[in-house]
């Protein structure tokens, strides 16, 4: 991931809660076959191991990474908004400024296991539940273990764990702190007046960066 220095962040506990927060990634490989991708639910581990360990799953079908050996690649993309020069002070004065894309993304890479024994899947699938189920303000969240055994059985069986120690990781938060903390400002303040939920969050990781 080109990251020019201003945008690059570095700091092992701010890339874990971003990963923590998005938790819906693009698992991508490279092998004889090409490039290929799956979008997957993540588990992040942050205490297992040197930079924390991902977990997620697949339908037993989806041979994808027992096709691929060596290292993968998690993408984690989160809030994204389009910056128009019309926030800029200098718009107004020369005209000389053009549109960008602001944007929040984590890149993790390691070497994934698989993994299909019953007792580590429905570990899996217990914290997946747990944290997707909290996250949806269910009043009386859904729990694996509402289900029938037997099902649940046969649910094991359809699916492969995937187990990948994060050996490198790389974030990416593009804010506009190339900019003046005037255009910063004044981009991240026309952004805020728009309703969506990704330019409300890069309006306000905009200004919270300290000038």
């Amino acid at each position: 991931m080109y990251t020019p220095r201003a945008f690059a962040e570095e700091r092992l506990p701010v890339l874990h809660e971003a990963i923590q927060r998005i938790a819906f990634g693009a698992l991508v490989t490279a092998g004889e076959g090409g490039i290929e991708a799956s979008h997957l639910p993540f588990v992040l581990e942050p205490g297992e191991g040197p930079m924390g360990t991902l977990y997620a799953h697949v339908a037993r079908p989806n041979d994808h990474i027992t096709r691929h050996g060596g290292e993968v690649l998690a993408m984690f993309a989160g809030p994204h908004a389009y910056i128009s020069p019309n926030g800029y002070p200098g718009k107004a004065e020369h005209g000389r400024e053009v549109p960008t894309w602001n944007y929040i993304a984590v890149h993790a890479y390691g070497v994934a296991e698989t993994f299909t024994d019953a007792s580590r899947l429905r570990w899996l699938l217990d914290r997946l539940t747990e944290r997707n189920e909290r996250e949806s303000s269910q009043p009386v969240p859904w729990r694996v273990e509402d289900a029938p055994a037997d099902y649940l059985e046969k649910m094991y069986r359809a699916i492969v764990g995937i187990r990948i120690p994060i050996t490198r990781i790389d974030g990416k938060w593009k804010l506009g702190q190339n900019r003046t903390d005037e255009d910063r400002i004044g981009a991240a303040t026309l952004l805020s007046q728009r309703p969506g939920d990704n330019e409300q969050a890069i309006a306000q990781a905009m200004l919270s960066i300290k000038p």
